[in-house]
């Protein structure tokens, strides 16, 4: 859907960010009732900020370490967050699984890594076509839990303003737990590692049990010297979703006290998704015009002088840790296109942090009818993504991957060895597939050795 919002604030502070009003916009909800949304966009409007320009501005500074070659990047979670998967146990379950990740890659990378949740507000999803039909029946697509529901009725595919201020309190929610989880011992790397051990010593991954044994003997050197392990025992740790829906983030943005600018407050980071970063459309002037850190989502189709033109909108003073460049090109193509474009970006002034996303770009739909990933295409992906920024001489920065902390059964191969046969047992995704906890750690052993083998 491609229309022109008509919803109109009540004020704003800086006119500049009403102006993707005037513009193009895709992949926005039609509301009922117009009036209604405006009610929650104003509530939401006097809401207290999920996150704090400060956080963001150090996150920031983070970003330009990863940019520099000096960090890495790791950001996972949900394909798309659902209101009844917000609970304490799954949120531990994720978190756990991105630091478990994160003390792997840390250890392979040698250099700081930066975690990152796709969470705490990943609740809105592009979709290719506005309605659904089943059986005859034509309704609404679903747009993620903060529009409308899964289940295929026409009440509840209806959007519903309502659901986003539902969305902005169980984001909320998680972020305090988060920020419970990593400030509170949880994320203690001693513990952490333990789990790791764990997953080495079966048999099924008996051969990462070497670099477990590693980062075990480098613990303990690291406690015979008597290394304040109190001082680990909390961790740093940014969300970020994709800035799908304006007009909840225009009305969780916030004009900082200290410096009169405005930060999206819904996350850290936000990221424009290909369906939505037309140059000349509205989701590219918004995110513009905010101090958030952005991320880009780069396909096999973009060319160098997109490229120039996403950095010349987003990125016009050349600052450290602004752009992010999120590659989801597909395991055929990334090698074919993916080191022209860093080759190109060479020339330019500004340094953009690049992420490989391997998902996105290796889906596909299994006999049976599953949407479904191989495994081994998602490791092929991230082996061009390093091959790529060796060919070339940059740094690859980080890695974005969906996932989820339970077992299920939604990606096929691993060590697991999931097959069609398996798929059907615990597949739980509403939107795309996810790698399931075992899946994600041996991506991440894997990618560590990737790090290891990098030209010093």
């Amino acid at each position: 859907m491609t229309n022109t919002p008509t919803l109109q604030p009540t004020s704003s502070p800086l006119p500049g960010l009403e102006a993707w009003r005037e513009l193009p916009i895709k992949q926005q909800p039609t509301w009922p009732d117009p009036a209604e949304a405006t009610r929650v966009f104003d509530d939401l409007s006097k809401r207290p900020p999920l996150v704090f320009a400060g956080e963001v501005d150090r996150l920031r500074t983070r970003l330009a370490d990863a940019a520099a070659g000096n960090a890495f990047v790791l950001q996972g979670g949900d394909c798309a967050e659902t209101f009844v998967g917000a609970t304490a146990d799954k949120i531990r379950a994720r978190v756990s699984t991105i630091l478990q990740m994160a003390l792997v890659l840390t250890y392979g990378a040698s250099m700081p890594v930066v975690k990152m949740g796709r969470m705490a507000g990943q609740f809105a999803k592009p979709r290719s076509s506005d309605t659904e039909t089943r059986e005859n029946v034509t309704l609404p697509a679903y747009r993620g839990d903060i529009v409308n529901d899964f289940a295929f009725t026409e009440a509840s595919r209806t959007p519903n303003p309502q659901r986003m201020l539902e969305g902005y309190h169980v984001s909320s929610s998680t972020l305090n737990l988060i920020r419970a989880f990593t400030t509170g011992g949880f994320a203690d790397m001693r513990e952490v590692h333990s789990w790791n051990r764990g997953f080495a010593q079966n048999p099924a991954n008996a051969k990462y049990d070497a670099m477990a044994r590693d980062i075990d003997r480098a613990l303990k050197f690291m406690a015979a010297t008597g290394t304040d392990f109190d001082t680990m025992k909390e961790v740093e740790f940014y969300v970020g979703h994709e800035g799908l829906l304006l007009e909840y983030e225009r009305a969780l943005t916030r004009i900082d006290s200290r410096t009169g600018l405005p930060y999206d407050t819904s996350a850290h980071f936000i990221w424009i998704g290909e369906r939505t970063r037309d140059l000349d459309e509205a989701h590219m002037d918004y995110f513009s015009r905010v101090r958030n850190p952005i991320g880009v989502k780069l396909g096999p189709s973009t060319t160098p002088e997109t490229m120039h033109r996403i950095i010349e909108k987003l990125d016009p003073n050349r600052e450290p840790g602004r752009l992010t460049f999120i590659t989801r090109m597909g395991a055929g193509k990334i090698r074919d296109v993916l080191p022209g474009l860093l080759e190109a970006s060479k020339q330019e002034e500004s340094s953009p942090l690049w992420i490989t996303d391997p998902m996105h770009g290796n889906g596909f739909t299994s006999e049976r009818g599953f949407k479904t990933r191989n495994f081994d295409d998602i490791v092929d992906e991230v082996k061009g993504f390093f091959e790529s920024h060796q060919q070339a001489g940059t740094h690859p920065g980080g890695i974005h991957v969906e996932l989820t902390g339970d077992d299920v059964t939604e990606c096929l191969g691993g060590s697991e060895h999931i097959d069609e046969d398996a798929l059907a047992t615990r597949y739980e995704s509403l939107c795309d597939p996810r790698l399931n906890h075992m899946q994600s750690l041996e991506l991440a052993f894997l990618v560590a050795e990737l790090l290891q083998q990098r030209p010093a």
